[in-house]
């Protein structure tokens, strides 16, 4: 704001200067003309539709189960250590052709308890991953 003293006599001239008001909303209007389109255009890219069809599993395919404690089970005999469960994974790994390894997760278990499995999968060089699931109820 301005104030403005007049030389004739000693009043307050209480006017606002509205020049740099103006001038900072010019600005920012040019700014937001200039971004918006930026904002509003992307990369065109045809983003997958959803599918959920059942795969057959195959017999060499490994099952590891976590159970809602998070403890992990390969097969049906429960692992003892995330140790023990790298070791299995390494030995399965070297197998040619290798099998897939299919994980089975209960729906409350914490996400890092199959983390824990993914990242052993991944140390022990497993290429194939799958993540079992029940299929969407039907309406």
């Amino acid at each position: 704001m301005a104030i403005t003293l007049t030389a004739d006599d000693d009043e307050v001239v209480s006017t606002i200067n509205t020049t740099p008001l103006v001038d900072v909303m010019l600005v920012l209007l040019i700014i937001f003309l200039i971004t918006v389109p930026v904002v509003t255009h992307s990369v065109p890219v045809e983003l997958p539709h959803e599918r959920n069809k059942p795969q057959q599993v195959k017999i060499e395919d490994i099952n590891i189960s976590v159970d809602a404690r998070g403890d992990v089970y390969w097969g049906e005999k429960k692992v003892a250590n995330k140790d023990q469960l790298l070791e299995k994974l390494k030995a399965v790994a070297t197998a040619e052709p290798q099998p897939a390894i299919q994980i089975r997760g209960d729906g409350n278990v914490a996400y890092e308890s199959i983390g824990r499995v993914v990242l052993a999968c991944q140390r022990a060089g497993i290429a194939k991953i799958g993540f079992v699931t029940e299929p969407p109820p039907k309406s």
